[in-house]
């Protein structure tokens, strides 16, 4: 039983960046020599397992043949007579198809080392076409090191377009899609990972909403990705300038988390008016505090402010909003209620007292 470091890790300490997680091929072992040795079965399709104590994913290597459509209609065969670099083969990029043995020593059959040092994004072998989730994993890798001067080879770029031909990706689960976009989002410079989309055709078949608009919603995103990693904020500034219904087909369709469509519509519909809320009277500035959640929810207020900041630039009066908010918050049903108030008439009382503060603070600001 022969033990290798492979995949990413190997890439990363190449390149000098930074990685968390190691990942282990195990070459002639059966399931059973793992088991015995103590290590837990994690894998559903495929012969994955932890390790008792540092608990990183150990696989048995393997070949794999394409037999339905989709990333899992795969014919998996683990046996231990299949070879290191026979698992090698079945990656995605040549850049992820490298290995250490436990001495160190790098085994690169496909030239992942090379494509390091030219910074490109290259197929393994013919059978990239046959897994449409590496349409998204090479745009994803494309963003994580487009600052570093890595693009993709464009025969690499051709066999996406070829996936992308071929219906595959309607075969993808919504879910595995977004988990995909929501680690771009995350990523350097998550725009690419849109822009290569589109250039192989894959945004028109997942996102049509986003590839209707074009190069906009990318300014905007690189723009709010300068100031913020938070990949709610970065959807909602990819987002930004849809229509809401258009936003809530996308939203639907790739099963995007509550957080994000909400953040997303909220910008949508109320950035605009923060952006001029200096110029707002007390009434509409007080709707406008009520929708950003600044009654009841600090956190996403602040989501909000920072959201709305980063697509408004310059200028964008956030203390002026948090003073607003600090005028309003603490307004409380108790005195109206020692007074003799019932009912709708305790919420009218705070509605007004609410005002009050705000044409006050409104007095405030004009004489700054």
């Amino acid at each position: 039983m022969e033990i290798y470091l492979v995949g990413g890790a190997v890439r990363d300490d190449l390149l000098g960046y930074p990685f968390t997680e190691k990942d282990w091929v195990v070459v002639g072992a059966r399931a059973e020599d793992l088991l015995a040795q103590g290590y837990t079965p994690v894998g559903k399709d495929f012969p994955v397992f932890l390790h008792p104590d540092s608990k990183e994913e150990f696989a048995l290597a393997r070949t794999e043949r394409k037999q339905g459509h989709g990333y899992t209609g795969f014919n998996v065969h683990a046996d231990p007579d299949v070879t290191l670099e026979e698992d090698l083969k079945r990656r995605d990029l040549t850049i992820n198809a490298m290995a250490r043995d436990p001495d160190g020593r790098l085994i690169d059959p496909y030239g992942g080392q090379r494509d390091l040092a030219a910074r490109v994004l290259r197929h393994v072998s013919p059978a990239f076409v046959e897994d449409p989730l590496r349409v998204l994993r090479t745009a994803r890798f494309a963003a994580r090191y487009a600052h570093l001067g890595f693009t993709i080879a464009p025969e690499t770029l051709a066999l996406m377009a070829e996936i992308v031909a071929q219906d595959e990706l309607a075969h993808l689960p919504a879910e595995r899609v977004w988990v995909e976009t929501e680690k771009a989002l995350r990523e350097a410079d998550p725009a690419v990972y849109f822009s290569v989309l589109s250039d192989c055709g894959a945004l028109a078949a997942l996102a049509p909403e986003l590839a209707d608009r074009g190069i906009a919603s990318l300014d905007q995103l690189s723009a709010v990705a300068a100031s913020s990693d938070d990949s709610a904020l970065r959807f909602a500034a990819l987002t930004h300038g849809l229509e809401p219904a258009a936003l809530d087909r996308l939203c639907e369709r790739l099963k995007v988390p509550r957080r994000h469509r909400e953040l997303a519509l909220l910008l949508a519909a109320q950035a605009e008016r923060a952006a001029r809320a200096r110029t707002l009277g007390s009434e509409e500035l007080l709707l406008l505090l009520e929708a950003a959640g600044a009654l009841r929810d600090h956190g996403r207020f602040e989501e909000f402010i920072e959201g709305a900041a980063a697509l408004a630039g310059d200028g964008f009066p956030a203390d002026y909003l948090r003073r607003a908010r600090e005028r309003v918050r603490d307004v409380s049903a108790a005195p109206f209620v020692a007074e003799g108030l019932k009912g709708k008439a305790i919420g009218r009382a705070m509605e007004a007292e609410r005002l009050r503060r705000l044409d006050a603070l409104r007095g405030d600001a004009g004489e700054d």
